[in-house]
């Protein structure tokens, strides 16, 4: 399975959840790769805390070197292996594994793309179909040519029947919201894009689903705004919900709900349940983020209301 995890706006928590639905895979014993696609900002090394490959990685070796032609292969780790921190090194047996496909130090995004780039992106995609049973393309921020080479890509036969779904992340704001909506159904979106490079536009639609990052809960606080405060926030936690079903966002269209979590505010990382275990990170979270990689791979989540 192919997925490919985009937004519209920066700080929507894309990256740091995708990391960490790759981890929660890999513990239902699914081999997962994390390919960061990221090219202008290639930190998925960093929130794997992998030393010397926090942005990427040095010397021409990443994925932008690879996909211009300038290496033959795409460097690839082994997170737990290569890993500094500890914790996440251990594993049960039963876990499969988790490998990142980093971005090159240094690199930003391609200005073009090309048919050679196209046919390089493919082979890539195909050879993580054969190995991985996940495999997460964390996309760049907007209307990308990261997300251009990635739709005209699988538009080749040899990716045409693979599964491939798309998880649109963004916050719980109307911006955000709105924006989510003109990235999938606007102007040069990704259903415009993908129809006019050939994709089967039902098809396409069924691909998107949507995951609505730090969401916090309006009918629980610590009472602090008092009564109007709390009268206020659900009166927008509605009006958000009704926006959300105008924009096509509705819960249909939802895969999942990360909810807002200190840890993730402070240090993107990935959330172990040790760190639950030690009330350091909420148990919800790590729920949301479980409950997530169910769904993604519940073909019964992905059928429309």
């Amino acid at each position: 399975m192919l997925v490919f995890a985009i937004s519209d706006k920066g700080g929507t928590g894309r990256s740091v959840t995708s990391c960490n639905l790759a981890y929660r895979l890999s513990l239902k014993g699914k081999n997962v790769a994390y390919v960061d696609f990221d090219f202008g900002s290639p930190t998925a090394g960093a929130l794997f805390e992998i030393g010397g490959k926090e942005r990427g990685v040095p010397g021409g070796i990443g994925l932008h070197s690879y996909l211009l032609d300038l290496n033959g292969v795409a460097s690839q780790f082994d997170v737990r292996a290569t890993t500094d921190r500890i914790d996440l090194r251990k594993v049960s047996a039963r876990a499969g594994r988790l490998v990142l496909f980093p971005g090159d130090e240094g690199g930003a995004e391609f200005a073009t793309i090309d048919d050679g780039m196209v046919q390089r992106c493919a082979d890539l995609l195909v050879a993580l179909e054969d190995e991985f049973k996940v495999s997460i393309v964390d996309l760049s921020a907007g209307r990308s040519v990261a997300a251009q080479l990635v739709l005209k890509a699988t538009t080749l036969p040899q990716l045409r029947l693979k599964t491939v779904r798309w998880l649109v992340f963004h916050r719980w704001t109307r911006q955000h919201i709105v924006a989510a909506n003109g990235l999938v159904h606007g102007p040069h979106g990704l259903v415009h894009t993908g129809t006019e490079y050939g994709h089967d536009r039902a098809k396409l639609l069924g691909s998107i689903r949507y995951v609505r990052t730090a969401v916090g809960d309006p009918n629980r606080g610590d009472g602090s705004g008092g009564p109007a405060q709390a009268t206020w926030v659900q009166e927008q936690n509605r009006a958000l919900r009704d926006l959300a079903n105008r924009n096509q966002l509705g819960s249909s269209a939802t895969l999942g709900i990360t909810p807002i979590e200190p840890v993730l505010l402070w240090r993107e990382q990935i959330i172990l349940d040790k760190d639950v275990t030690a009330k350091i990170a909420n148990a919800e979270t790590a729920v949301a983020f479980s409950e997530l990689a169910r769904r993604l791979d519940d073909s019964a989540s992905w059928e429309r209301v």
